[in-house]
């Protein structure tokens, strides 16, 4: 089935990317919000209506890769793109191969990301 509107949640400790990224999304004409943690993000209403999330890797308390394992004991399918800022070569093909559908490095294209997603959500 495919959501006419399917919610994005971006969850990231800098402000300028909760800020900016959720209105690119819209403007791709998905729905969006931001959680500043990971924690806040398992806490919310959002989570069961999340189709796809972007999530940093490296945030205070728990990380990325964290929320990614947490989500899989809880049976949370929900597709995951990975936003970095530290470039380290060996986390994008580990980060594939537990799953995610993508590892973009800061600062990355709209392009890029509105493929990640469309490919998150199987569109495209």
């Amino acid at each position: 089935m495919i959501v006419k509107n399917p919610l994005i949640s971006v969850v990231d400790d800098d402000e300028s990317v909760r800020e900016s990224l959720p209105d690119l999304i819209r403007e791709f004409g998905f729905s969006a919000n931001a959680f500043s943690s990971a924690e806040e993000f398992l806490q919310s209403e959002n989570l069961a209506q999340t189709r796809c999330l972007i999530l940093d890797i490296s945030m205070p308390g728990m990380s990325g890769t964290d929320l990614q394992k947490e989500l899989k004991l809880r049976r949370q399918e929900i597709p995951i793109v990975f936003i970095t800022a530290h470039v380290e070569e060996t986390d994008r093909p580990r980060l594939l191969e537990l799953g995610a559908i993508d590892c973009l490095f800061k600062p990355f294209s709209e392009a890029d990301l509105l493929r990640a997603v469309n490919e998150a959500l199987g569109v495209g």
